[in-house]
C-alpha cells in the first residue's frame, strides 16, 4: 500500500491561516479602492472661483494715497509755475539751457507713476494654473506628483509710481478641480484626502497678511518685481500662515504675469494620505506653486 504524505495536524491550520489573510487582504484593498472611488465623486466645480474671491477680503482702499498724490502733484505744479518763466527766459537766450529744459520734461514724461499710476489687474484663470508637487515611491519607482488646476482667482493693485504700495486681495483655489496623472489619485484627492468633493471643503483661500521685499524705486513697462508675499492658507479645516516667493513682471500697460511658490507640511492641515496598495514613502514636504496672467480691470 503506498502512504500519503499529509500535513501534520499542526501545520494544516497554519496553510488556513495564510490563506485566509491573503483572502482578508486581498478584499480589504479591494475596499479601498470601491470606497475611494465612490467618495471621490465627480471632479466637477460647484462654482467658479472668480464668484468665490470676491468674498475674501478685498483690496484696501487708497484714499489716502490719492489724496497724498493730488497734494504732490499740485505742489509740483506750483513749484513749476514759479520757475517757469525763468526757465523759458534762460532757454529764449541760451542753446544749453534749452537743450536741459528739454530733456528735463522728457525725463518727467517717461516716469512711469505719473503715467499708469495704480492699476487693478485680475488674474486670468484660463491662462493661470495653480498646483502641487511632492514625491512618492509608484510601485518602487521615485516619481513626481503634480496636480494642477486652471481654477485660480484673484486681485493685485500694482503701484507704478511706489511699488511698496501695491497690493493683493484674497486668493482662492478650487481644490476639486486639481488633477493628476492618474484617475485613481485624483478619486483619493477628492474623497480622502483633500475632501474636495464636500462643498464646505471644495475652496483653498489664501488671504494675505503683509507684503515685504518690494523694489523702493518706480517701476516700467518691462519690469520684473520679486517681493514675499505672507498670509493665511486655509486647507480644508486648518489655516497656517504662510510665504511665498513672488516674481511679477509687467507686460505691458493691461497684462502682467507671475509665480509664486512656498513649501509646506501636508500633515500640518491635519491632512491624512490612505495607505494602498503599491504606494510608498511619500514625502512629507508638499510644493505649492502658482503661475499666472493678470489682466488690467476697465
Amino acid at each position: 500500500m503506498t502512504q500519503r504524505n499529509t500535513p501534520s495536524n499542526g501545520i494544516r491550520p497554519l496553510y488556513v491561516l495564510i490563506i485566509a489573510a491573503i483572502a482578508f487582504g486581498l478584499g480589504a484593498g479591494a475596499g479601498v479602492f470601491v470606497w475611494i472611488n465612490i467618495s471621490g465623486g465627480s471632479g466637477e466645480a460647484s462654482r467658479d472661483v472668480q464668484d468665490i474671491a470676491p468674498t475674501l477680503p478685498p483690496l484696501e482702499p487708497t484714499v489716502v494715497a490719492t489724496q497724498e498724490a493730488e497734494a504732490t502733484t499740485e505742489a509740483v505744479a506750483t513749484s513749476e509755475a514759479e520757475t517757469a518763466p525763468v526757465t523759458t527766459m534762460e532757454a529764449e537766450g541760451n542753446p544749453v539751457a534749452t537743450a536741459e529744459a528739454e530733456a528735463t520734461e522728457e525725463a518727467q514724461a517717461s516716469v512711469p507713476g505719473d503715467n499708469l499710476g495704480s492699476i487693478i489687474f485680475r488674474i486670468v484663470p484660463e491662462q493661470s494654473e495653480a498646483r502641487f508637487v511632492m514625491q512618492e515611491d509608484l510601485r518602487g519607482a521615485r516619481v513626481d506628483v503634480i496636480g494642477v488646476t486652471k481654477d485660480v482667482a484673484g486681485d493685485i493693485r500694482v503701484d507704478f509710481a511706489n511699488p511698496a504700495a501695491s497690493q493683493v486681495g484674497g486668493i482662492v483655489i478650487n481644490a476639486r478641480t486639481l488633477t493628476t496623472d492618474q484617475q485613481f489619485r485624483n478619486q483619493a484627492l477628492r474623497g480622502q484626502i483633500l475632501r474636495s468633493a464636500d462643498d464646505k471643503y471644495e475652496f483653498i483661500t489664501f488671504t494675505p497678511t503683509a507684503l515685504s521685499g518690494f523694489s523702493e524705486t518706480d517701476i516700467a513697462v518691462g519690469d520684473s518685481v520679486t517681493f514675499q508675499l505672507t498670509g493665511d492658507l486655509k486647507i480644508i479645516e486648518v489655516t497656517k500662515s504662510v510665504t511665498f516667493e513672488v516674481t511679477v513682471t509687467v507686460d505691458s500697460e493691461t497684462q502682467i504675469t507671475g509665480s509664486g511658490k512656498t513649501t509646506v507640511l501636508y500633515k500640518d492641515f491635519n491632512i491624512t494620505i490612505p495607505s494602498v496598495p503599491g504606494v510608498a514613502n511619500i514625502t512629507d514636504e508638499v510644493s505649492l506653486e502658482i503661475d499666472f496672467v493678470a489682466a488690467a480691470v476697465q
